[in-house]
């Protein structure tokens, strides 16, 4: 039976556990051990006022570059300096008061101001009576170590995968992988600037952390992968819901509280068997997951391969889609609420693939932003667009306002308001007729330029609109110092908003605020005659969905337009047969 014993160690008193077995070290060899241990040590007295550190070893004097007299006596919080907003703290602090053991790596600070990234492990220790009386800190110097990720110091891709090669790998009959993503993580960076984006990334590894697996890896910027040891293959998906669940709750971040949503890809395989075919099978899965409604995790299948194959020969073709003339636009009508007029059309990017047909965007945006090619794909978009608008109302008495998608990557690299009056000047289309659709990502006070910019724009008579309203990380207030002219409702809370009070309060709301900053409300993804109804009860001005009519190619588009009234015409019909319902005629 083990029983607690101390012993003096630089002049404190200490505890030990140590064995009543003979083939136990005594605690004398216990202090030589703590000695000469190549991890730094430091042992904190819960007892005291502060918690101080009662006793360190040579290794925290060579990784700090404090002594031990000037190490004992103090918080071990000092290491910290002035960076104590860092997550990893409060995991810190919830294990101290759970009296619990826990992994985390946080950014510490040595004698002479330098940072480095510390891997700690806290364990209780506790006294005959079970009663816990000290904390043991054990520490590691990971800032530069070989196959260690430098930010959270989780292993790295090759870390990883040294670590599954391993003699201490898996035993088990099953490894399980799994991938994960941080979805719209750049988002985060754009938004609210890199700094929480690292502090995103750090706060999942220390909750990845905490997880039973074998190893928990960092393998790209937003991607994070673990491998786990099964003895029953059936337990995969439970395992991963788990994984899932614990990243669930928001994130409490310097400057910023996120809910974020993880896309995952799982794959199983014999515990000897390759390594690097199973990281890779889990990231052909995490491909599907991030296509996938509301990115549900998903368990690798033979065709993820092929998909990921697909995917590389879409980025490497993508790069010659404009000079092959091989992008297009399909164009949705947008209708006044009110009158069943058509006001505008929103233009939705279409790749006609020679081998793959038609592409929607949600194929290879994603791709062209990773390679570069969205700058000249949205160039080759804002001049097309132009170009057409000003075909289209040329001689027409009730102009038509087109709207197109803008990537935040644009305003970051190239200069939008010179290239938007270029673009003016070469097509003759005027500025009202353009709307940039811009995702909520955007609505941030942090990137000073962009916001300089869509100044300028609306001083140019260029529309400005949020898409996708409410589904991103900004803030409401954030509208009101942007010059917005339009907000376009998410088709989410139009679905069935007719079966729900949550999503018609939410639909009015924005609509009040929408007209206490004279600031137009449009609904997307309108399918049925009771949302329409809604929404223009609600204060939408502006509507778009199946209910009026799918995305049309140039020619449709076209037809359209000539026929004039043909949407009214149908509108008017609708509304005739209701009243005849209703038994108002």
């Amino acid at each position: 039976m083990a029983i607690m014993r101390f012993w003096n160690v630089r002049r404190a008193a200490l505890p030990v556990i140590v064995s009543e077995d003979a083939s136990v070290p005594p605690a004398s060899t216990a202090a030589l051990v703590m000695a000469q241990c190549g991890e730094g040590v430091l042992i904190a007295d819960l007892r005291a006022r502060g918690h101080p550190i009662v006793s360190v070893n040579a290794a925290f004097e060579t990784i700090t570059g404090y002594s031990a007299r000037e190490a004992v006596g103090k918080n071990c919080r000092y290491l910290q300096g002035s960076d104590r907003l860092q997550p990893e703290i409060d995991e810190m602090r919830a294990a101290l008061a759970d009296a619990r053991a826990c992994s985390v790596t946080l950014r510490n600070y040595r004698r002479d101001g330098t940072m480095f990234r510390n891997a700690l492990r806290l364990m209780p220790l506790r006294d005959e009576a079970g009663d816990v009386t000290h904390f043991l800190g054990l520490m590691r110097d990971v800032t530069h170590a070989v196959g260690v990720d430098r930010l959270t110091g989780l292993l790295d891709r090759y870390g990883l995968l040294d670590r599954l090669a391993a003699g201490d790998g898996p035993k088990a009959g099953v490894l399980l992988m799994v991938k994960l993503d941080i979805v719209r993580f750049h988002d985060v960076n754009n938004g609210f600037g890199y700094e929480v984006g690292d502090a995103l990334l750090c706060a999942t590894a220390a909750r990845l952390a905490t997880l039973p697996a074998i190893a928990v890896s960092r393998v790209g910027t937003n991607s994070f992968a673990l491998a786990f040891e099964l003895d029953d293959p059936g337990r995969a998906a439970s395992v991963v819901d788990d994984v899932l669940e614990l990243l669930k709750p928001r994130f409490v971040l310097p400057g910023a509280v996120l809910a974020v949503q993880f896309a995952a890809g799982f794959a199983m395989g014999p515990s000897r068997g390759d390594p690097l075919q199973l990281v890779r099978q889990a990231g052909a899965a995490l491909q599907r997951s991030k296509t996938k409604p509301a990115h549900a995790p998903h368990a690798f299948a033979a065709a993820d391969e092929r998909d990921a194959r697909n995917r590389i020969r879409l980025a490497s073709e993508l790069q010659t889609a404009v000079e092959n003339q091989e992008l297009l636009f399909h164009y949705q009508p947008q209708v006044d609420l009110a009158t069943g007029d058509l006001v505008g059309a929103e233009a939705l990017l279409r790749w006609n693939h020679g081998a793959f047909g038609l592409q929607p965007p949600a194929r290879f945006i994603g791709i062209a932003e990773e390679t570069g090619a969205l700058l000249e794909i949205g160039a080759w978009g804002l001049r097309t667009l132009a170009a057409y608008a000003a075909q289209v109302n040329r001689n027409r008495r009730a102009s038509i306002r087109f709207s197109l998608n803008v990537s935040v990557l644009e305003f970051m690299q190239r200069d939008m308001v010179g290239f938007v009056r270029q673009v003016l000047d070469e097509t003759g289309c005027r500025p009202e007729w353009l709307t940039l659709e811009l995702t909520e990502n955007l609505m941030v006070p942090e990137p000073e330029n962009i916001r300089r910019a869509f100044e300028d724009l609306r001083r140019l008579g260029i529309g400005i609109s949020i898409d996708d309203f409410g589904t991103g990380y900004s803030n409401l207030r954030y509208l009101e110092s942007f010059p917005l002219n339009e907000i376009k409702v998410d088709r989410s809370f139009v679905h069935d908003v007719a079966h729900s009070v949550g999503k018609r309060v939410i639909v009015e709301s924005v609509v009040k605020l929408g007209a206490a900053l004279d600031i137009r409300v449009v609904a997307e993804g309108i399918e049925t005659e009771a949302e329409r109804a809604i929404m223009r009860a609600l204060g939408c001005s502006v509507g778009q969905g199946y209910l009026f009519a799918a995305p049309l190619d140039e020619h449709q588009f076209r037809k359209l337009l000539d026929q004039g009234l043909i949407l009214r015409e149908a509108w008017d019909a609708r509304r005739l047969l209701m009243m005849l319902d209703r038994g108002e005629l």
